[in-house]
């Protein structure tokens, strides 16, 4: 992998997902040693408004700090999902929130629907942790970052006694995309 992988997250201000980008960008620098950056924006709004973090991942140096040409766009709302998909490279991979997000845009790149805020209500029982359990499904879907690698910056990120949900939300997230790619 000498060539740049650039993931963008985008949702609604207050989903977590600059929180996430930050997560992702040091499991790669700090636990499996490659090279990342991780920039943020969002509306006026911050809360409720459109919202994204991107990451950008290499082997080798990153002179360009910014995602244009995107391998992997995650949206967790309608809104995020049409203002921000338009750098998606043409074989990239768009995933989104199969209840949130209900029209996709039309490009020749493949689209993923997962129910991630589903999942992280249901199966973990905080809707507050669908960042995590996007974050394992992203993990799972591009193999950029060792799972160990964002399990280990998960946990140093989040508060005190909320390891173990955290976990739970990762791993959830991880096995559905697993599941979704060997369905």
């Amino acid at each position: 992998m000498s060539e740049r992988y650039e993931i963008r997250f985008s949702g609604s201000g207050g989903q977590g997902l600059i929180l996430a980008g930050v997560i992702f960008a040091e499991a790669a620098t700090i636990f499996d040693k490659k090279n990342a950056v991780q920039s943020q924006s969002y509306g006026p709004e911050a809360r409720g408004g459109a919202s994204k973090s991107e990451v950008i991942i290499s082997e080798a140096t990153i002179n360009f700090p910014k995602a244009t040409a995107i391998d992997l766009m995650l949206a967790l709302t309608q809104e995020a999902c049409m203002k921000y998909y338009k750098d998606i490279k043409p074989n990239g991979t768009l995933l989104v929130d199969e209840d949130f997000v209900k029209e996709t845009p039309k490009g020749t790149f493949k689209v993923v629907r997962l129910p991630i805020i589903r999942t992280a209500s249901e199966e973990i029982g905080k809707a507050f942790v669908a960042n995590i359990v996007a974050l394992g499904a992203i993990t799972a879907m591009t193999g950029q970052v060792s799972i160990e690698a964002v399990e280990k910056a998960v946990l140093s990120r989040v508060p005190k006694g909320t390891e173990e949900l955290n976990k739970k939300a990762l791993m959830a997230g991880y096995e559905l995309a697993k599941a979704q790619r060997n369905g």
